[in-house]
């Protein structure tokens, strides 16, 4: 059984999850990877859900605050062999329960076009695509997501 849990980012299991999830954007990235990382600083996420599948670490997301009625969702991660069981879907929902507890009214994202995954993933959510904003704007490999909770 999945258990969610709310926490900060100073959660071993949260970085720890972080890591595997630097490691793989490290190859869809490629040559890119350097720029989105410096974006993807985990000591500002106050509010970040860890799933656990028997008392193990298996997938993770956060949000920060965007604009005063929205956030931003990051480091949304789920391990490759959980994949496909609703995990990202259960976190992805907690994550805008929460910021709509915390009166937030729209969740947006930013995804690579090469995670394809990704992106029918946020499709799926019921996420819309939007133009690329702040520092993705001119980011061809971007694709920028935003979602009314």
């Amino acid at each position: 059984m999945i258990k969610i849990i709310r926490t900060d980012s100073k959660n071993e299991d949260f970085s720890n999850l972080v890591k595997e999830l630097d490691a793989y954007l490290k190859t869809t990235d490629g040559d890119e990877h350097a720029f989105y990382n410096q974006f993807n600083n985990i000591d500002v996420l106050s509010n970040v859900i860890i799933a656990y599948d028997d008392q193990k670490a298996v997938g993770c997301g956060a949000f920060k605050a965007f604009e005063d009625s929205s956030v931003e969702i990051k480091r949304m991660y789920t391990q490759p062999e959980m994949r496909g069981t609703g995990i990202a879907s259960e976190i992805l929902k907690a994550l805008e329960i929460w910021a709509s507890e915390l009166n937030y009214k729209a969740c947006v994202l930013e995804t690579g076009i090469r995670q394809k995954e990704a992106v029918s993933f946020y499709k799926k959510c019921n996420y819309q695509i939007i133009n690329n904003y702040g520092q993705y704007a001119n980011m061809e490999n971007s694709l920028c997501f935003k979602k009314i909770i």
